[in-house]
């Protein structure tokens, strides 16, 4: 039975990113996969890379060896069949967890070595999920964040595997807007979107979740 680990790297435990990425794990789960989920942010305390360059000699050698509460979510990358990362861009890139995490998959993969770079060939297939303030067309190509969501794809493909992305904007950000001064959005116009795309948007990364398992793209 394939193995899927799900990650949400937003703060928000039950908001959109969250959502969506539950979503995705269980169309995974509904195509036959047992899925293991993480909420970065109730893990026990973490931090990025240290720099103690223990991954890089003797029997941690490819594989961090820095007890903290990235130390399960590492371990279940290792071992799965698939990922599901899911993000809300912030300040233009991934969220701090995320980043974090970035670094640690990253770094106990790099062999410093021309031949091979790598301990562990990155091949396990990962849909990464993005939310954000900004439309969707913000990401395509041309748009403002389309090299932005490119270079963590390219990243992300490196220290895990061959990455599908999919991106979910115009997100609403809270429910009752009434509460803040922000001239930037239209309050009104981010619960009809919610209310009519997100349910399909939705249907869209369960697809993709079942597809990790029943067909991982390459």
């Amino acid at each position: 039975m394939p193995s899927i680990v799900a990650i949400n790297a937003s703060p928000r435990p039950t908001w959109n990113t969250a959502t969506l990425v539950k979503d995705a794990a269980q169309g995974a789960e509904e195509a036959g996969a047992t899925v293991q989920y993480f909420d970065l942010y109730k893990l026990d305390p973490f931090m990025g890379c240290r720099s103690c360059f223990a991954c890089k000699r003797g029997k941690t050698a490819g594989r961090c060896a820095y007890p903290d509460g990235l130390t399960p979510v590492l371990d279940a990358i290792r071992e799965a069949d698939g990922v599901i990362i899911g993000t809300p861009n912030y300040l233009g890139g991934v969220s701090a967890g995320l980043y974090a995490l970035i670094e640690r998959l990253v770094f106990q993969n790099l062999t410093y070595q021309t031949d091979p770079r790598w301990y562990h060939a990155p091949a396990t297939p990962t849909l990464f999920i993005m939310t954000s303030n900004a439309p969707d067309g913000a990401y395509q190509k041309g748009g403002f964040y389309a090299d932005m969501l490119q270079s963590k794809l390219l990243v992300l493909t490196n220290a895990i595997g061959p990455m599908r992305p999919f991106v979910c904007g115009s997100t609403l950000q809270v429910t009752d807007y009434s509460h803040y001064n922000w001239t930037m959005f239209d309050g009104e116009q981010r619960h009809r979107r919610h209310e009519k795309v997100f349910p399909l948007q939705r249907e869209q990364v369960a697809e993709m979740g079942a597809e990790l398992v029943t067909d991982p793209w390459k």
